[in-house]
């Protein structure tokens, strides 16, 4: 899962995807990725299409790149690094009362820091980062 190729990494969500709706063994990151899916059902049909192009000016959002989020943002919280961040993210669940709505909350702030990175060709600001999400609290 570990790659940078768009299409191996489409091609792993996928297959992790079907091998739960199998019901077929999955190791841990094949399974943390299914649950991440499986609380997204308008992406369902979506996942096996593997070739599809998702463009935000259309309204698109891109299936893929969200799941990713949601798994950068997991490991993140795991290992708490940046440091500081499964505080938040705990007084953040304690205010809202629901993970998900949270994670997406956290989501949007990861995705300003990439294409900031992106954009400016910087390194990911990660004391701006942390304080964004401090802002959520």
């Amino acid at each position: 899962m570990f790659t940078s190729n768009r299409s191996e990494q489409r091609k792993y969500l996928a297959k992790a995807w079907l091998k739960y709706n199998s019901n077929e063994t999955l190791d841990p990151l094949e399974l943390q990725l299914a649950k991440i899916i499986e609380k997204h059902p308008e992406y369902h049909e979506n996942i096996s299409n593997l070739d599809t192009e998702y463009f935000p000016e259309q309204g698109k959002t891109n299936p893929f790149l969200h799941i990713n989020l949601h798994l950068s943002l997991q490991d993140q919280i795991s290992l708490d690094q940046p440091n500081g961040i499964k505080n938040i993210y705990s007084d953040l669940i304690t205010k809202y009362k629901d993970a998900h709505h949270v994670e997406h909350m956290m989501m949007e702030h990861i995705a300003e820091m990439i294409f900031n990175s992106q954009k400016y060709n910087k390194p990911m600001d990660l004391e701006h980062y942390l304080n964004s999400l401090k802002e959520l609290q």
